[in-house]
């Protein structure tokens, strides 16, 4: 459910819990309260009214992250993968769609009359293929590490999350964005959901789990949250 308190709106999420806790969520300041099940609308208002002024410092450090402006897939444009920046550069051919890396340069082969929507959504499949390759290299690689294991994983566009995990049918989802970030981002969402594998909250429990696995969790978690945000207007 969702409730609005400031004009701000706020994902309600009712679980067995004792205490309420608030969230201001990556990449865009999305806010989350996850409350007990027996407590009021009127209580978790409430609550959340005490907590706006927080909320709103929270949601204009996500504002003023740097963002990428608008795809239009020309020429010139930046491009990043695994953290690192090339710059676009647009050809023209009818012997089917290209995207390839070359020194500082990703160059981009489509047909000359093609819209935005059909190079976007081929830069799309790119990604999420080298993001599929780089988490079948990986996610083995942490199972092995953890002994945690997921029934399954699939990557999706997110706007609230860099990763998923339903704790029920024991499946991950990772964030398409990733690609885009440096690996050791990749491999802290990565850890981070299979340890939700284990525990189901982020308390004590859970971040020792992190500490155990990877003394320097935070420095990435803030390296992936302080990274360059995309521009969401046509995303999927």
């Amino acid at each position: 459910m969702q409730i609005v308190v400031a004009n701000i709106p706020v994902e309600v999420v009712k679980k067995n819990i004792k205490n309420m806790h608030l969230y201001v969520l990556p990449p865009d300041g999305h806010v989350r309260a996850s409350v007990p099940m027996t407590l009021s609308d009127e209580a978790i208002t409430m609550f959340v009214r005490t907590k706006i002024s927080w909320v709103r410092k929270q949601q204009e450090k996500f504002q003023n992250q740097p963002r990428q402006s608008e795809r239009e897939y020309v020429s010139g444009e930046t491009f990043y993968l695994w953290g690192k920046q090339y710059y676009l550069q647009v050809e023209y051919s009818y012997q089917g769609n290209s995207l390839v890396l070359s020194g500082d340069k990703a160059i981009l082969t489509v047909r000359k009359e093609s819209t935005v929507k059909q190079r976007e959504n081929f830069v799309h499949e790119w990604y999420r293929s080298q993001l599929k390759k780089k988490i079948g290299q990986l996610l083995p690689k942490w199972e092995k590490i953890t002994d945690l294991h997921p029934s399954g994983w699939q990557t999706k566009y997110m706007t609230t999350k860099w990763g998923t995990c339903n704790t029920k049918t024991k499946k991950i989802w990772l964030n398409l964005q990733l690609a885009k970030k440096p690996v050791e981002c990749l491999e802290y969402v990565i850890l981070h959901e299979l340890a939700h594998l284990r525990v189901k909250n982020h308390g004590p429990e859970f971040v020792a789990i992190l500490d155990q696995y990877m003394p320097f969790w935070r420095d990435t978690k803030k390296l992936l949250n302080d990274s360059t945000l995309d521009y969401f207007g046509n995303e999927r």
